[in-house]
């Protein structure tokens, strides 16, 4: 059996009106056709897993956005295209009616599964990277260490959204400008936000 994650109940219910109904009919979906999909918050976002990540969703002020891990094998498979106008591969929604049918969203879901039980790779994660290393400065990181919420989510970052609060913090010409910018950015990351989370409805 799957499993319900109270803070994507949470999030739902602090979202926007419009959102609400088109987060639910997503969840209720995914649930439809995965039973056994579990349910999880990654980069401050709904995901649903299912033998690796399957699919996620978020809202914004204006819209909702939808995607799936494979987005790019997927498309090939069910001949659509993916849009680059929201996060996620069905543009930016704003109703239930913007999605595709119920039928073609389960046929995308059950696809989805299938790539994951087959153990298919996305394309552009198949290829090894080389490992980046990122210079924190000890006084970032005591701070960090003093917030488990901050430290949680900085250590749950990618590399860009770590090197983008380092440097924002580091590049401070006077040391009263750096600890205030330290001091916002914990806060931030306590809250699960990046260093640009005012943009990211934009």
């Amino acid at each position: 059996m799957g499993t319900r994650d109270p803070r994507i109940d949470a999030y739902i219910a602090k979202s926007a009106d419009f959102a609400q109904p088109i987060l639910t009919h997503i969840r209720e979906l995914v649930h439809t056709a995965c039973p056994d999909v579990e349910e999880g918050m990654k980069w401050s976002m709904p995901h649903f897993m299912y033998k690796g990540m399957l699919c996620s969703m978020a809202s914004f002020k204006e819209h909702c956005a939808f995607g799936f891990w494979k987005r790019e094998l997927l498309n090939e498979v069910m001949g659509g295209t993916a849009s680059g106008d929201a996060m996620g591969q069905f543009g930016k929604i704003t109703a239930i009616s913007d999605l595709p049918k119920k039928t073609v969203l389960l046929r995308y879901i059950k696809e989805a599964m299938k790539l994951n039980d087959a153990g298919v790779k996305s394309p552009e994660r198949s290829r090894p990277k080389e490992k980046k290393e990122l210079d924190v400065p000890d006084y970032f990181m005591t701070a960090l260490k003093k917030n488990k919420k901050a430290l949680a989510t900085f250590n749950g970052f990618n590399y860009s959204s770590r090197k983008e609060y380092v440097e924002w913090v580091t590049e401070a010409k006077t040391e009263a400008t750096r600890e205030k910018r330290l001091a916002q950015a914990i806060e931030w990351m306590a809250e699960g936000k990046t260093r640009h989370w005012k943009y990211q409805d934009c």
